[in-house]
């Protein structure tokens, strides 16, 4: 019997779910940030400009998903004379709700950029919401998101300065981004690291690719980089974000996988020419196989999931997850699919 871990059914959605408009500090109005990503094959963005929750549904229709999102950022304030000097949680609060508006953890003292208040209503404005750069005030932000119909992703880890301590102790984070466009084309590359590290503290983690735009119409420097491939049976913004939730997806810079399944104990994957493709799980054991072009491979995993199943609990919960790499470097992961996950 074959398991899926991608779905069989549905069709993928490309999706960009970092993203700044003319609302906050980016150069493209939403308008434009519908028509060119649509140009280039998108279907859903997230809109997450700076502090505000400003809803786009608008923009949705038959053959685009504007999901209603917002980033927010509480800095170390270490050395306020300048940033560049201070470490950084920026987190997108993505809301299940596309007209929602008002944002629970809110604060105005926090609005760096002041244009953004002319798109609130005086009810968001009035929220305030305490933070700190704590592992406990970001988890209290965290819980409130979450209660309130947010999935909560961790943005470029490494561009925030951030390493092992900042983030360990975080608790309900739905993804982190292991793939920024623009962090990347500043010299900030992201890796599965914090993913992993959170995976084996029991924090059921996805991967996240995305762009965090801020380029013009004639300027797309900062576009078209990181993705996600969203697995759903139709194009609209419920479906979309319960596959979100799910995990319904796979995050990339390039290579497309286009089926994923599990029979007999043996793992098949279908992708876009590949130069590498792994198996990794959350112990010392994995596969790899390389080849020029390469558009499919088959892992025997059956020894592992009884060695596996065996210790169970021990240290880490069991899970496999796939990493794919093309000519050019560029990588797709998806999530890790759970021991419970392999014999459905």
């Amino acid at each position: 019997m074959k398991t899926y871990l991608l779905p069989a059914g549905g069709s993928f959605y490309k999706a960009n779910l970092h993203m700044h408009t003319t609302v906050s500090d980016g150069r493209m109005t939403p308008e434009e940030v519908k028509e060119e990503y649509k140009k280039q094959g998108y279907s859903v963005v997230a809109f997450t400009d700076h502090e505000a929750l400003v809803p786009h549904a608008g923009l949705t229709d038959e053959t685009f998903v504007a999901i209603n999102s917002y980033e927010v950022a509480t800095n170390s304030g270490v050395t306020p004379a300048d940033f560049r000097f201070e470490k950084t949680y920026h987190m997108n609060l993505y809301s299940k709700d596309p007209n929602k508006d008002v944002s629970p953890v809110f604060n105005m003292a926090l609005l760096w950029i002041e244009k953004v208040a002319q798109f609130m209503s005086d009810e968001a404005k009035a929220v305030d919401w305490p933070r700190e750069y704590t592992n406990e005030s970001m988890n209290r932000l965290i819980a409130c998101a979450k209660e309130n119909g947010f999935l909560v992703c961790l943005c470029h880890p490494n561009w925030s300065l951030q390493n092992y301590p900042d983030y360990a102790e975080l608790k309900g984070l739905w993804g982190v981004e292991f793939y920024n466009t623009g962090a990347v084309r500043l010299g900030y590359p992201d890796t599965m690291q914090p993913i992993d590290d959170l995976l084996h503290l029991g924090e059921r983690v996805f991967p996240v690719a995305a762009d965090d735009s801020h380029g013009s119409k004639e300027d797309h420097q900062d576009c078209f980089g990181g993705f996600v491939m969203i697995k759903a049976e139709k194009l609209d913004y419920d479906t979309i974000m319960d596959a979100l939730e799910k995990g319904d997806f796979y995050a990339s810079s390039g290579p497309t996988i286009e089926e994923l399944y599990l029979e007999d104990g043996v793992l098949h994957i279908k992708t876009s020419p590949a130069a590498a493709i792994e198996v990794i799980t959350e112990r010392r054991v994995r596969w790899r196989t390389e080849g020029e072009g390469m558009t499919e491979a088959a892992f025997d995993l059956s020894d592992y999931m009884a060695k596996s199943h065996a210790v169970s609990g021990q240290h880490w919960p069991s899970y496999i997850r796939v990493n794919v790499y093309d000519a050019a470097g560029e990588q797709a992961h998806t999530r890790a699919f759970f021991e419970e996950e392999w014999d459905q």
